[in-house]
């Protein structure tokens, strides 16, 4: 009686986590993270459910499809919120209509309702922000969906300089190997260090990231590991249209002006100043070619306030005007 008395109080202890797939999941999201859980009970490999159970919830029961055509079956249906630790959403392809039905968003409202932790995995943020449910949260999410975000969710705060962010009752990850990060927190935050260690281990990984590390980009192909520039330049990146002052970028890294100026000469030869300008200008160039946008709409797009100091410093870069680019993206 002892011993199933013991079991039964261990197993209420277990963490639990649900996850919803949208159309098109990014398969190895998921993986990574219901993986970490299931390798924080791996011993001897024999992984089993000892420190975590998981669920693949649906509001149907047919097989959901991955952005790979890899196809997952749920497990169970939209089964009572408050039985999960966590609600995990893990999205995918952007261009897909209606990526989770009305029943499962409603059903992520109940869980929020009912102070249940939702994570946003990959493009799962997307998901909660079309739910309602990030507007009193900051949103995390990969520099290759930033943009898109902001068009999108314009009211939204939103950040893609981290791999990951846990505020309060929600959670966002940039995708990709990050969902293993995150889940690592969760499994040393609800089991402890040495299951977090256990699954790190076993994954081949030497450590998990913290919140604080910085998406793996090299925007401009800048060749640089300090996470000080590295922050800054994804800063000035986000922000080509509303320009940031450099003494804001050098606030946001806790350095003065001059130290950040001396830092980037110091590390890759050159300014802030003159970093920013490029990647504003490249921004130009892209609008350029790819769309017919008037100069002055892209001027302004970028961050200047009128065609002609834009005109001219275009040309100081590409050595040519700003509508000769556009008639010929090779001159």
């Amino acid at each position: 009686m002892r011993g199933e008395a013991e079991k039964a109080a261990h197993m209420a202890e277990r963490l639990n986590v649900a996850f919803i797939l949208a159309r098109s999941f990014t398969l190895s999201a998921f993986s990574l993270f219901v993986d970490t859980l299931r390798l924080a009970s791996d011993e001897a490999d024999r992984s089993g459910r000892r420190f975590a159970d998981w669920q693949v919830l649906s509001s149907r029961g047919n097989l959901i499809r991955s952005s790979c055509g890899i196809r997952v079956a749920p497990t169970s249906g939209l089964v009572e919120p408050t039985q999960f630790d966590y609600i995990v959403v893990v999205g995918g392809l952007l261009d897909r209509e209606d990526p989770v039905d009305d029943e499962t968003l409603n059903y992520l409202r109940l869980a929020a309702s009912r102070k249940i932790p939702l994570l946003g995995v990959c493009t799962g943020t997307f998901i909660l922000a079309e739910a309602g449910l990030m507007s009193e949260h900051e949103t995390c999410v990969s520099w290759l969906h930033y943009h898109d975000f902001r068009e999108r969710f314009p009211a939204l705060a939103v950040r893609a300089d981290r791999i990951y962010r846990l505020d309060r009752l929600r959670g966002s990850c940039a995708g990709g190997s990050a969902a293993a990060d995150m889940a690592a927190h969760i499994v040393r935050r609800h089991i402890g260090p040495s299951a977090e260690r256990n699954a790190m281990e076993v994954l081949q990984i030497d450590q998990a990231r913290t919140r604080f590390a910085v998406q793996p980009r090299r925007p401009l192909s800048i060749e640089c590991e300090d996470p000080r520039i590295r922050t800054v330049v994804l800063m000035m990146e986000q922000n080509v249209e509303d320009v940031l002052s450099i003494n804001v970028l050098a606030s946001a890294v806790g350095l003065s002006r001059r130290q950040l100026e001396r830092l980037f000469v110091a590390e890759i030869q050159t300014t802030p100043s003159a970093v920013y300008r490029r990647i504003r200008l490249e921004r130009a160039s892209h609008l350029l070619t790819n769309t017919k946008v008037p100069l002055i709409e892209i001027a302004l797009a970028v961050g200047y306030v009128n065609v002609s100091h834009f005109s001219r410093s275009f040309r100081s870069v590409y050595g040519c005007s700003a509508t000769e680019w556009r008639l010929n993206p090779s001159t």
